[in-house]
């Protein structure tokens, strides 16, 4: 029975989409995902996140744009996927980034509107017992 998914998890499968090539579907990334970690998971629990969804389609679109490989010989291959695979995650946190900006701007004009303060909006976490 597959479990709920963690946020090691979906670590794990924003990873697994950086370094993909070739066809990506969602049954694919489960397969992956099983075959890589040994853990079962469903399309359904993975599609759910936000940040796995929003990994998946940006690197589907990357795909979809077709840059081409060269073949190489192996330390080289190894040495372009290692490249491909930090190219697709700059993008991917680029992208993520660029995802909470608007979401900070949001929460700025809100915070705004409703006549927060500064120091109201930069107040401390309360402290957590982590004990128990």
């Amino acid at each position: 029975m597959a479990k709920h998914i963690d946020n090691k998890d979906i670590q794990r499968a924003k990873e697994i989409l950086d370094g993909w090539s070739g066809k990506l579907t969602w049954d694919l990334l489960v397969d992956e995902f099983k075959s890589r970690y040994g853990r079962e998971t469903t399309r359904q629990a993975i599609s759910r996140n936000v940040d796995i969804k929003n990994a998946f389609n940006d690197r589907k679109a990357i795909l979809k744009s077709g840059t081409p490989t060269k073949s190489k010989p192996q330390t080289l291959k190894s040495a372009a996927q290692s490249i491909d695979r930090l190219k697709a995650e700059n993008i991917r946190l680029k992208q993520e980034n660029e995802r909470l900006l608007e979401m900070f701007l949001v929460w700025q004009y809100n915070a705004h509107k409703r006549g927060l303060t500064d120091r109201q909006l930069n107040e401390p976490l309360p402290e957590i017992d982590r004990r128990s």
